[in-house]
Parts: C-alpha cells; structure tokens; sequence
C-alpha cells in the first residue's frame, strides 16, 4: 500500500525523534545509514518534509534535521500524506482508476477493510509514541 520512499520517510523521521529528544539535530548521512537507506533517496524525502514543516532543517556547522515537541505529537499520517497524497486511503488495490461499491475489483471488499485499518492506525500513532517503541527495543527501523 505504502511506497519504499514513504516507508524510507517514515522511519527517518522516527529516527529524528530519538535524536530529537535528546537534543540533537542529524545530517544526512548518519540518518540514511541508521535507516539503511540511500543518502541521495533521504536526502529528497527530508527537503520535501522540511518544506511541508513535519520536521525542520537548520544549516550550517551545527545545523542538521530534528523535530520540535509539536512535531513529535503529530500523527503519522500527516508523513504519508505529504510523500504519497492524500487519496492513497481511496486508491483501488489492483490499481483500477473505477474502482468502487458498485463498480468493484476483485478484491474490493477485503481491500477496503485493510485501507481503513491501515488509514486508522496511521490517523492514531504518533511519531514520538513510535519512537519509543524504537528506543526501548519493543521494535526496530532495519531488519
């Protein structure tokens, strides 16, 4: 359902938690090799979040991305919306441009139900409740 780049945004952003709550601001580098991703990819993904302020930028020597307290309340759908928009929760699962209640794909029925679960579970999770999860070793951004 997601994209690699809003799963990559996802998980660099809950990284920029961790380092946010203790202060720190991270480069680039540090954050696409804690995430296992490709500094070019998060590079992208972190000027496109900058621009729609879910998470900041500062240049210069001690300059870096992080969060703001506020940031890290936010709900996580706010990161799907700004890489995948905002009809990824209304998009057919077998990709049909005329899917719908009467007009329906194979799957339809079971896609819908997995589409509002997972637009739910995004809507509910915050970034910094996710974080946590991350810090106390319940779960983790590379496999």
């Amino acid at each position: 359902m997601l994209s690699l780049t809003c799963k990559t945004a996802i998980k660099a952003v809950i990284f920029l938690s961790r380092k946010s709550e203790d202060g720190e601001k991270a480069n680039i580098k540090e954050i696409s090799d804690r995430i296992n991703a490709s500094e070019h990819t998060v590079g992208k993904i972190l000027q496109l979040l900058a621009r729609k302020r879910i998470i900041n930028s500062l240049k210069g020597p001690s300059g870096g991305f992080y969060l703001t307290e506020e940031q890290q309340e936010q709900p996580i759908i706010n990161i799907v919306e700004a890489i995948e928009g905002d009809g990824v929760f209304r998009e057919c699962g077998l990709g049909l441009s005329k899917c719908s209640a009467s007009h329906p794909c194979p799957i339809h029925e079971e896609y819908k139900i997995a589409r509002e679960l997972m637009e739910k579970i995004f809507r509910e999770r915050k970034v910094r409740a996710l974080c946590h999860s991350v810090t106390n070793g319940l779960a983790y951004l590379i496999g």
